[in-house]
């Protein structure tokens, strides 16, 4: 089973609460987590790109660094680890986007890709003049679909003359080429963004409440696989989870206990005003699941591991064994702290990561 970590760029990390770790992003944070990731064995490191933060007292993601320069500084303080960098396909052309990942590339031969992100979030579009308007929710995955392609063609051939809806190349180049293939990643929970990685991602990061129901982990990665079956080609499913760990169980849920004191709940009927700008939202796409979160308020949405090592441990080998899993992207509630915990005490207890923690 794959491990990755879903760094912190922005601020409280993926915890929208007061009394949560407050997580200032930084060049130094973020170095810090991906090397001794890197170090522990870890598979790769995945940036996300976030443009405004949320209202409220915990400042949710209010404070962001940049996922191409962050990830470029990265490269070059590893050796390993493989390295993702979101792109808000709203803000970038393809062809620009296409040259950055090459030049990342050059840094890091072989290690680097990048993940799509479509946009759910008006407010980040809308205050740079770069929404455009309601229309994008219907026909987002067809934009970003030509987008993928001019990037693949440039990055295969060196040049483009794609002609589509939303793109006409006109004798477009890319020179040099990258050393290796630039996987495509994106976190597609509808029907139509599960198609779309399907057709033309090589991973799909996908979350879900629990475990074991059909709206779970199980009935997600079943939900890629069925999209992938169709398309014939092989994309592996990668699930968000968030790991609460201390030496007991009593410990780690009584931080838990604590952040959910401190939940910000005007951040999340922000979030949700947001989210529920997509008036045809699919049930279970990430517009919806956003939306939904405040009628449960919790300091976050992300499935949760809480525990002792030897239990966590214990949770993330029931996960190995997921059929057509082929990872886990981890966040932590205290990320430079997490880590160490993983590295040091749970990651060693896993069957399922013997050959990674020896």
């Amino acid at each position: 089973m794959k491990i990755g970590v879903f760094i912190p760029i922005g601020s409280r990390g993926w915890l929208i609460s007061t009394t949560a770790p407050k997580t200032m992003p930084s060049y130094d944070l973020n170095r810090t987590v991906v090397q001794r990731a890197e170090f522990y064995g870890l598979d790769f490191a995945l940036s996300m790109v976030k443009l405004r933060g949320y209202d409220g007292p915990s400042e949710y993601w209010v404070h962001n660094l940049e996922s191409f320069t962050l990830m470029a500084g990265i490269a070059a303080v590893t050796r390993r680890i493989q390295l993702f960098a979101s792109v808000a396909v709203l803000t970038m052309p393809p062809a620009l986007v296409a040259r950055m990942a090459m030049t990342i590339d050059s840094i890091a031969p072989g290690r680097f890709g990048v993940n799509i992100v479509t946009g759910w979030q008006p407010k980040e579009y809308q205050q740079m003049g770069l929404w455009p308007g309601e229309a994008h929710f219907e026909r987002r995955y067809d934009y970003v679909s030509e987008y993928v392609r001019i990037m693949r063609e440039l990055w295969t051939s060196g040049r483009s003359d794609f002609k589509g809806d939303f793109f006409q190349m006109d004798d477009c180049v890319l020179s040099p080429r990258p050393s290796a293939p630039i996987l495509i990643v994106g976190a597609g929970q509808s029907d139509r963004g599960m198609r779309f990685v399907a057709e033309y991602g090589d991973f799909n990061f996908v979350g879900a409440p629990g475990l074991n129901d059909t709206t779970g982990a199980s009935g997600v990665v079943a939900r890629v696989r069925s999209a992938v079956a169709r398309t014939g080609r092989e994309v592996g499913a990668l699930l968000l989870l968030m790991i609460i760990a201390a030496e007991t169980d009593e410990a780690a849920f009584a931080k838990w206990e604590r952040y959910k004191e401190g939940t910000d709940i005007v951040a999340l009927q922000w979030q949700a005003a947001q989210a529920g700008a997509d008036s045809n939202a699919q049930e279970g796409s990430t517009a919806s699941n956003l939306a939904r979160v405040i009628k449960d308020p919790q300091p976050t949405g992300i499935l949760k591991l809480i525990g002792s090592y030897q239990s966590i441990a214990r949770m993330l080998d029931e996960i190995a064994e997921i059929p057509d899993l082929k990872g886990v992207m981890l966040t932590f509630d205290d990320f430079i702290v997490g880590m160490e915990q993983f590295g040091e005490q749970i990651q060693p207890r896993m069957k399922s990561r013997a050959k990674a923690a020896g």
